[in-house]
């Protein structure tokens, strides 16, 4: 399978090439490239440039036979299609298939579909082939396509429900994308937190591959066990679902809540005043499990002392047990961060905090990155005097939380 390294470098090659190449210099580019790459190459640059196998399948024979296409006379050699020609696309031609994509879609998008948590569990094979039914001639890639210009995330093919079943799961899920919708309309922000899997500090292996001088592999320990002297790094991150940035402080103790709750300190100061100076509110989008866990004690606590240090009301919405990898963070942030250190193994805290800072994507993502050298003991016990004397109200669902300054909440 080809990596993703060398796919995105294709891309980027296409993406300066394409405006002066014509329909002929282009088939024969892309053919180039997939010959190149060897075995999965014709998929690898389908992927990366949107044109289809057919198209770069046409041009290997092209490239590999040339007496075959010239055979046809010199006027056949030079011609080239003119702008606009060509097959149109199943979407102009297909006046019905958006429309019956979409009502494939809606039965499995779990919350709003306006909000910016839209997503669906449905491969792009199965709906291909339910819209076979429906008597349109479509290709999975092409339904790829569609979604895409649709504005979907289509995730990996999966079941519908994950985690424990609740007859209120999806309501929980349009309860909390309506508060984001209400807080962005506000312009007030809303962020989603979360711990990035833990990193052992060292010459250990990381999964993916680098461009490296031929037989020259970068060698790295045999086993994986934590070195004492080194430690291990723990990301833990805030994104900003509306301005579409993110902070992560690499703790080096334990991922606890008084741990989360000081990165969150720690965006706001950094980021988050700077973006909104008019804020009066925070939302705090979150798993259930974990150092932000809706069952913690210490987290409630310290997100108190933090509304009244800011003088911000904290809102913090928990998504249903079993969905964590719906989080925001997880596929907007996390996910671009693990790519940007493939294959580079992780030899000091400055090295992860540098290629976390150093993660960008073409629509537009930053991140700003930071060592937390502090240390967060782990076993801290809340009293239930203590827990009394947070000003939290619950809101109707069980999984939203919040807590302000001298201030009951509505």
């Amino acid at each position: 399978m080809v990596d993703e390294t060398t796919i995105n470098q294709v891309r980027e090659k296409y993406q300066t090439l394409s405006s002066v190449l014509d329909e002929r210099s282009r088939r024969y580019w892309a053919a180039t490239e997939a010959v190149v790459i060897g075995w999965g190459g014709v998929s690898a640059v389908a992927q990366a440039t949107g044109l289809s196998r057919n198209t770069i399948l046409a041009g290997i024979k092209d490239i590999e036979h040339p007496q075959l296409f010239i055979f046809s006379g010199p006027d056949e050699f030079l011609r080239v299609r003119q702008p606009g020609g060509g097959r149109k696309p199943l979407s102009d031609t297909d006046r019905h298939l958006k429309r019956d994509l979409e009502k494939l879609l809606a039965p499995s998008i779990l919350g709003d579909p306006q909000s910016p948590l839209k997503w669906t569990s449905k491969s792009t094979r199965h709906l291909a082939a339910e819209l076979e039914k429906k008597g349109h001639k479509v290709s999975h890639d092409t339904v790829s396509r569609l979604l895409h210009d649709m504005d979907y995330s289509l995730q990996a093919n999966r079941k519908t429900k994950e985690g424990a079943d609740h007859p209120d799961r999806d309501v929980q899920f349009e309860h909390i994308n309506r508060k984001v919708i209400a807080f962005q309309k506000r312009r007030q922000p809303v962020i989603s937190v979360d711990t990035k899997k833990k990193e052992l500090i060292g010459d250990f292996k990381q999964p993916g591959q680098q461009w490296r001088p031929k037989g020259n592999p970068r060698k790295v320990r045999s086993h994986d066990f934590q070195d004492q002297k080194l430690g291990k790094g723990i990301p833990y991150g805030v994104y900003d679902l509306t301005c579409n940035d993110g902070w992560v402080s690499v703790g080096i103790d334990h991922d606890t809540a008084q741990f989360a709750v000081e990165t969150i300190r720690r965006w706001w100061y950094e980021m988050g005043r700077i973006a909104y100076p008019k804020a009066t509110e925070l939302l705090v989008t979150a798993d259930s499990g974990g150092s932000n866990s809706n069952r913690s004690r210490l987290w409630k606590v310290e997100l108190q002392a933090l509304a009244n240090e800011i003088g911000l009301k904290i809102s913090v919405c928990h998504f249903p047990p079993g969905t964590s990898k719906w989080n925001n963070i997880e596929h907007r942030m996390f996910c671009h961060i693990t790519k940007n250190w493939s294959g580079e193994p992780l030899i000091s805290h400055a090295v992860i905090v540098n290629l976390i800072g150093s993660t960008k994507t073409e629509t537009g993502l930053q991140i700003k990155a930071k060592l937390d050298r502090k240390s967060y003991p782990k076993g801290i016990k809340v009293t239930d005097e203590e827990l009394a004397m947070i000003n939290l109200k619950k809101d109707k669902f069980r999984l939203f939380r919040n807590c302000r300054k001298n201030h009951n909440i509505l």
